[in-house]
């Protein structure tokens, strides 16, 4: 459960970003928003881990 508080921190703070990149051209927020789209990425793939390892040892 703690992955999963760590994505919604992550998409906030995306949405933030994506909002200051996109309707005002902050070319700052955009970096921000690429390293924090990467960070969602390889923490829902963590995710996707530990659900697979959890199912199997059912």
């Amino acid at each position: 459960m703690e992955q999963i508080k760590k994505l919604k921190e992550l998409i906030a703070s995306a949405e933030t970003d994506a909002d200051k990149f996109f309707s005002k051209g902050n070319n700052a927020a955009g970096t921000r928003l690429r390293n924090t789209m990467q960070a969602l990425k390889v923490t829902a793939q963590e995710v996707r881990t530990a659900v697979t390892e959890e199912k199997n040892k059912k």
